[in-house]
């Protein structure tokens, strides 16, 4: 569907356990949305503002890599993981920004105050430091997904958005060039660039009220070459109905928050197997290092993914935030 108008910065620290215990990504997700008033301040359970509050003091780190954008041809694939699901991507020229989540937190922007959970790590690259972007293609509405402060200051009128069924609402259209909602097995073609949406099992509310609202994984082709971003996901075969003799250059796979969140995302090893099945040859695991979503030790993610990949590790072309690569 087009829908368009002409013309606080770390690791997590040890004592954080006990809090853990009493915190749900669900409840996360829908308490800190029920934050859209300023009422709603004094509804927000204790624990909430317990964590606000210990989060305040804790540093956010700094990556070990910082990618250069600027320096990348305009030919082949380029690709950097900029933190969570955040990745800029340039294929033949075109510049794409995956999930943009770049504030400090991610969750519910009061004026000068988000209600949200606190980066671990900062991106790899800040707003003033991204190349120019074509298109940004957001996944689902969850706040570490779709955050609204990265979007406002990415809005340009000749920069294009694709987004999942029902989540239009969430940015303003209007300072866009265009913005697409597609369902499953659409598809729009930008500039050299096609994007095709693909069913995930996962789920798509922002708050508790709106589990109308849609989530996606895409594939983007230009030419011969050929990416799939998973978005978020937990384990299903959905991934087969992608292969072809034509294989995936690049796939990018979630593989944190699974423990105990294993209805809504897949683990490393189910990742793996998932970007096999629609044929996928490089990989780069995203959805981990990045922020407290669940109870698994923070490099727990990256290293049973490397486990798993052990046969052949050179498929895993970035293992940290900040890495780039190109094909």
């Amino acid at each position: 569907m087009l829908l368009t108008r002409d013309t606080e910065k770390g690791v997590d620290s040890a004592n954080s356990t006990k809090d853990r215990r009493k915190w749900t990504r669900r409840s996360y997700l829908g308490g800190a949305g029920l934050a859209g008033a300023a009422a709603t301040l004094y509804g927000v359970a204790p624990w909430f503002w317990h964590r606000y509050a210990r989060e305040m003091t804790r540093p956010v780190a700094s990556p070990r890599h910082r990618p250069r954008p600027r320096d990348w041809p305009d030919r082949g694939i380029q690709v950097a993981w900029l933190g969570h699901s955040t990745v800029l991507l340039k294929i033949d020229g075109f510049t794409i920004l995956t999930d943009p989540v770049l504030s400090t937190r991610a969750g519910i922007h009061l004026g000068p105050i988000t209600l949200g959970i606190k980066r671990l790590v900062e991106p790899a690259l800040e707003l003033e430091d991204l190349p120019l972007i074509d298109l940004v293609l957001v996944s689902h509405a969850h706040m570490d997904h779709l955050d609204t402060w990265s979007l406002a200051r990415l809005e340009n009128r000749h920069r294009s958005m694709v987004m999942a069924p029902s989540t239009s609402d969430l940015v303003r259209m209007g300072r866009y060039k265009e913005v697409r909602e597609l369902k499953w097995g659409e598809e729009a073609r930008f500039g050299p660039v096609t994007v095709k949406a693909f069913q995930v099992n996962h789920w798509g509310a922002r708050m508790r009220s709106d589990t109308y609202r849609g989530y996606n994984g895409y594939t983007i082709e230009s030419g011969k070459r050929r990416i799939l971003f998973a978005g978020d996901t937990a384990d299903t075969h959905l991934f087969k109905s992608l292969r072809s003799s034509k294989q995936y250059d690049i796939a990018i796979m979630p593989i944190g928050a699974y423990n105990p969140w294993i209805r809504y995302h897949c683990t490393p090893e189910q990742a793996l197997r998932m970007a096999n099945e629609a044929n996928a040859g490089l990989l780069v695991p995203v959805h981990h290092q990045t922020f407290e979503l669940s109870r698994e030790p923070g490099n727990e993610p990256i290293e049973r993914f490397m486990a798993a990949a052990s046969h052949e590790p050179e498929r895993v072309v970035i293992r940290e935030i900040g890495q780039e690569f190109r094909v």
